[in-house]
């Protein structure tokens, strides 16, 4: 009998998912991080820094969609977008997608990641990098909005979790720069974990973004790989009634944009922010 070979997950110290894989198709340990990219039976290829899965073929679209079509539909005019991290280039994919926008720019700390998922993930950014609305910085996001005198009108941060690189991307200094790189009435949204094991991530978020906007809060969406429960989006803006528009607004956008998604839609998008109790709590 043949053993199967198994990769685990060591996100946390006393939980773990395990998934079997077939293959090892890339490893190396750069300047900042440690990227395994595996092929797998259930999930397709799946890439992991630091041993923590960041992205896997098939459940990407539930995360990268949610994370750009909420604050680009919610925006009613949105023209210029910055996305901090993102470099296996979903991110950038969803946005391209919406034709009103007139320029991205990408701060992704590793030309190593953007440059491996161009090879192993084609279909992440299906060839967004060479859209002419694209400005690819390769640089700390931290560094980058400390120093950047541009603006956006929605602001993505796409990053790892507050672990190693990835850590200066939740702080208050951080947000606060970010703020000055956003344009009145626009939109800030985060990846901010899984709050059913990360709870601290919300309250520390919540707490910070509060001092900062008119209204912070969070939308949840349900990734398989991104284990135990919903994954929170963090919400930021000075505009509050972007967060509560009705179904027929956001459906007349998305009807107006032409374009299919697999997830995300109108209704989906205003049930979203609708937070369970449990997180609710965690914003107290």
């Amino acid at each position: 009998m043949t053993t199967k070979k198994t990769v685990t997950e060591r996100l946390y110290d006393d939980y773990a998912q395990s998934f079997t894989v077939s293959d090892l198709l890339f490893e190396v340990r750069t300047e900042h991080q440690h990227l395994e990219i595996y092929e797998t039976p259930a999930l397709g290829r799946v890439m992991l820094l630091d041993g923590v899965v960041q992205t896997t073929e098939k459940d990407e679209f539930i995360y990268h969609e949610m994370m750009v079509h909420v604050p680009l539909f919610a925006h009613p005019n949105p023209k210029r977008v910055l996305i901090i991290g993102g470099g296996d280039g979903g991110i950038i994919r969803e946005v391209m997608r919406h034709k009103n926008i007139e320029h991205v720019t990408q701060v992704e700390i590793d030309q190593s990641v953007i440059d491996m998922c161009k090879q192993y993930f084609p279909n992440h950014s299906a060839g967004a990098y060479d859209d002419p609305r694209a400005n690819i910085v390769i640089a700390d996001g931290k560094d980058f909005v400390a120093n950047c005198t541009e603006t956006f009108d929605v602001i993505i941060s796409d990053s790892t979790d507050p672990i190693g690189p990835g850590e200066v991307l939740f702080t208050s200094d951080f947000y606060a720069d970010e703020k000055k790189c956003l344009n009145p009435g626009g939109i800030m949204v985060a990846q901010n974990g899984v709050p059913f094991f990360q709870g601290d991530e919300i309250t520390n978020t919540y707490t910070r973004l509060s001092k900062l906007y008119r209204e912070a809060s969070f939308y949840v969406a349900p990734v398989p790989t991104y284990t135990c429960g919903f994954m929170t989006l963090a919400w930021a803006t000075d505009d509050e009634v972007l967060r509560q528009q009705s179904v027929d607004t956001i459906a007349e956008r998305y009807e107006a944009a032409g374009f299919a998604t697999r997830y995300y839609n109108p209704e989906i998008h205003c049930a979203a922010f609708a937070l369970p109790n449990y997180i609710r709590e965690l914003m107290k």
